[in-house]
C-alpha cells in the first residue's frame, strides 16, 4: 500500500469558503495551529456565485430595520422550524461582522452620506443587504483570502477530504488525497470545522458549482454525526435556462431587488396572482407601489416577486406547467421595462447589475438593458445539514464542527437571500472560536494506521475494476436524473419511493465503479469517489422528504398540501443506524422563549 504524507494541527478546518475562511481566521486568531483544506484553488469557492449581498440590520437605508425585526422575517421565513437561537444570534451579531469585514478592507457600495448601501430582497421587510454590485460574494472572499493568509494559516489547495477518523474522545483527524497527483494525506487535529458548502450535484439542473457533493453532510454521517432538515432544499426561482450549456447558472435575485419583473408568455405579471395570506399586509397591492419600493419610498410595500424564494419558484413551475412559459422552458425576468421610469435606465442597469449584464452578455447574447432574460427554478442551496449546537457549531460528535450550508438550524424550511452570506461569517467565526477553546483543552489525538490503510485500499478499488466496472459518470447522471424528477419542486409519495428504490440500485453500481490509468488529474476517480456522499445526501433528503407528510417552505407535497400543526414543532433527523442502514425520527424543537415569542408577534403586522 502506498504511503502518505502527514499533518498535525489544533484545528482543521475543511472547506475554504467565507464559513471556512472566517473559521480559521478566528482559530488563527485565538493563537492555535491552524490547517486548512480546500477541494478546489484558493478564492474559487462557490461562496463567489452569492452575488446580491448580506443581509445585517443596519439600519443604514431604513432606520426601523433592527435585529428584532430581522429576526422575525427569518422566522417567518423558515416556517418557525428554524433553531430560534441561532436566527437570535445571527440577527444580533451580522452587522458587526459586516463592520469587521470593512475594517479588513471589503469595499461596499455607499449610501450618498458615505454609509454601506443597502438593497431590498426577498422575504426582508426593509432593504438589509450590503453588496459590492451583484459581486458581493466575491469580495467576501476576496477580503477573507487575504486577512487568512496575513494570519499564516496553511492552506492545502485542490486536495479533497475521504474520511475523518476519531479516537476514544471524538474527532482525531482526517484522510485527504490532493487531486494533482492523486496522493494520500493525513491530517490529525484535536477539532475541525466541516465548512464544505452544498449538495447540488445531486440534482441535474443546479446553480452550484462542481464542489457541491455533499462533502461534509456525507463524512459527518458516516461518522455518527446527526443530519436535520435534508428534506428542504431550495429552488432559486430565477436560474438562466438558455443556452442549454448555461442552464441553472444562478441569476441574482438584486435583478428584482432593483425593480426587475417576472412575466409569463402572456405578459402578465403572474406573482401578483398568489400572495400567500401571511404576507399579504406587506405586499404591494399594484406594480407602482412594488415599484415605489424598490426606489426607497418608505410607504410603499415590496413587490410580490420578492416574495420567498420557495413560493416564487412553485410559482414560476406553475405557470410553464400550465404553457405560459417562455420559449425554452422558463418565464421572463424583465429589468429592462425600468425605462419607462428612468431616463438613463441602461447606465443604471449597468452599474447596479455589472455581473449580470455580461453574464447574459457574454454567455446568451441577451442585452438585458434592452430585453427580458429566460429564467426558471434552479436547485441552490440545502437548508437541512449537520446538527450543531447554536452557540458552539459543535455537532453531536464531540470536537466536530460546522458551519455554513453543511450545518443546519438558522433557516429552518427555507432561507432568505442574503441571509447566506452573513450566516458564513457570523457562525464561521463562533465555529472557529469554540473549535479552539475545545482543541486547547483535548489531549493529544489518536489515530490508527490499519483504519488508514484500510481506507486507502477502499478508495483504490475502481482501479482494480478498470473497464469491467461501471462507468462512474454514468452513474451520476442517472442519479441526477432521478433526483430531479421524483424529489424536486413537488414531491408525491410515490415518486419518492420510486427514487429511493433507484438509489437502492445506484448504491449497488456505485460500489463496482471502475478508472483505468492513473490517479493524476483523473476526474473518473474523482467522480467515483463523490458518488459515496452524493448518494449518501440523496437518500437523507429522500427520506425526510417522504417522512414530512405536510408542506412547508422549500418541501412541498402535492399529496399534503397544507401545513400540518404536528409537523410545526419537530425537526426530521437522519442518522447513520448501527448496521449501516438510516434511521429516520423526529426530535421536538425545543420551547422559544418568551421574550423571542413576543418579539414575532409585534412584528406580524
Amino acid at each position: 500500500m502506498a504511503g502518505y504524507a502527514t499533518y498535525d494541527y489544533d484545528v482543521l478546518v475543511i472547506g475554504a469558503g467565507g464559513a471556512g475562511l472566517r473559521a480559521a481566521i478566528e482559530a488563527a486568531g485565538a493563537g492555535v495551529t491552524v490547517g486548512l483544506i480546500c477541494k478546489s484553488l484558493l478564492g474559487k469557492a462557490h461562496t463567489v456565485m452569492a452575488e446580491g449581498g448580506m443581509a445585517a440590520a443596519m439600519a443604514n437605508n431604513d432606520d426601523r430595520d433592527s435585529w428584532k425585526v430581522h429576526f422575525a422575517d427569518t422566522m417567518r421565513g423558515g416556517q418557525y422550524v428554524n433553531n430560534w437561537r441561532m436566527a437570535e444570534l445571527h440577527a444580533k451579531e451580522a452587522p458587526d461582522r459586516v463592520r469587521e469585514l470593512e475594517g479588513w478592507g471589503a469595499v461596499f457600495d455607499r449610501t450618498p452620506d458615505g454609509r454601506i448601501n443597502q438593497r431590498n430582497f426577498g422575504g426582508h421587510r426593509y432593504p438589509r443587504l450590503a453588496h459590492v454590485g451583484d459581486r458581493t460574494g466575491l469580495e467576501l472572499i476576496r477580503t477573507l483570502q487575504d486577512h487568512t493568509i496575513y494570519l499564516g494559516v496553511t492552506v492545502h489547495m485542490e486536495h479533497t477530504v475521504i474520511e475523518l477518523l476519531v479516537d476514544a474522545n471524538g474527532v482525531s483527524g482526517a484522510l485527504a488525497y490532493d487531486r494533482e497527483r492523486g496522493r494520500f494525506h493525513l491530517f490529525t487535529a484535536k477539532a475541525i470545522v466541516l465548512a464544505t458548502g452544498g449538495v447540488g450535484r445531486a440534482f441535474k439542473i443546479t446553480s452550484n458549482s462542481w464542489e457541491g457533493t455533499g462533502d461534509g453532510h456525507a463524512l459527518a454521517y458516516r461518522l455518527g454525526a446527526e443530519l436535520i432538515d435534508m428534506e428542504f432544499i431550495q429552488f432559486h426561482p430565477t436560474g438562466m435556462v438558455w443556452p442549454p450549456s448555461v442552464k441553472g447558472i444562478l441569476v441574482t435575485e438584486g435583478v428584482r431587488g432593483e425593480g426587475g419583473v417576472l412575466k409569463n408568455s402572456q405578459g402578465r405579471r403572474f406573482m401578483f396572482d398568489d400572495i400567500p395570506d401571511n404576507y399579504k399586509p406587506q405586499t404591494a397591492s399594484d406594480p407602482e407601489e412594488g415599484w415605489r419600493y424598490t426606489q426607497g419610498d418608505k410607504s410603499a410595500r415590496r413587490p410580490p416577486e420578492l416574495l420567498t424564494r420557495d413560493h416564487v419558484a412553485r410559482c414560476i413551475n406553475r405557470e410553464v406547467k400550465a404553457g405560459r412559459g417562455s420559449p425554452h422552458g422558463g418565464v421572463f425576468l424583465d429589468i429592462a421595462w425600468i425605462r419607462e421610469k428612468l431616463g438613463n435606465s441602461e447606465e443604471h442597469i449597468k452599474r447596479k447589475l455589472p455581473s449580470m449584464y455580461h453574464q447574459f452578455k457574454e454567455l446568451a447574447d441577451l442585452d438585458i438593458t434592452k430585453e427580458p432574460m429566460e429564467v426558471g427554478p434552479t436547485t441552490h442551496y440545502i437548508m437541512g445539514g449537520i446538527r450543531v449546537d447554536g452557540d458552539s457549531q459543535m455537532s453531536t460528535i464531540p470536537g466536530l464542527f460546522a458551519a455554513g450550508e453543511c450545518a443546519s438550524g438558522i433557516n429552518g424550511a427555507n432561507r432568505l437571500g442574503g441571509n447566506s452570506l452573513s450566516d458564513l461569517i457570523v457562525f464561521g467565526k463562533r465555529a472557529g472560536e469554540y473549535a479552539s477553546q475545545y482543541a486547547r483543552s483535548r489531549k493529544p489525538v489518536q489515530v490508527d494506521p490499519a483504519q488508514v490503510e484500510a481506507i486507502m485500499k477502499g478508495s483504490l478499488e475502481p482501479f482494480e475494476r478498470g473497464t469491467a466496472g461501471e462507468n462512474p459518470y454514468k452513474v451520476q447522471e442517472d442519479l441526477q436524473e432521478t433526483m430531479q424528477a421524483n424529489v424536486g419542486i413537488v414531491r408525491l409519495e410515490d415518486e419518492m419511493q420510486t427514487a429511493l428504490t433507484a438509489l437502492d440500485g445506484y448504491w449497488e453500481r456505485a460500489s463496482r465503479v471502475g478508472t483505468l490509468g492513473h490517479r493524476e488529474y483523473h476526474a473518473g476517480w474523482h467522480t467515483a469517489l463523490d458518488l459515496r456522499n452524493l448518494l449518501a445526501v440523496s437518500e437523507a433528503i429522500t427520506r425526510s422528504a417522504i417522512e414530512r407528510k405536510e408542506s412547508r417552505g422549500g418541501h412541498f407535497r402535492e399529496d399534503y398540501q397544507e401545513k400540518v400543526e404536528a409537523f410545526g414543532s419537530v425537526n426530521v433527523m437522519v442518522k447513520r443506524a448501527a448496521d449501516g442502514s438510516m434511521q429516520v425520527t423526529r426530535i421536538p424543537i425545543p420551547p422559544m422563549p418568551d421574550a423571542l415569542k413576543q418579539i414575532i408577534e409585534e412584528q406580524k403586522s
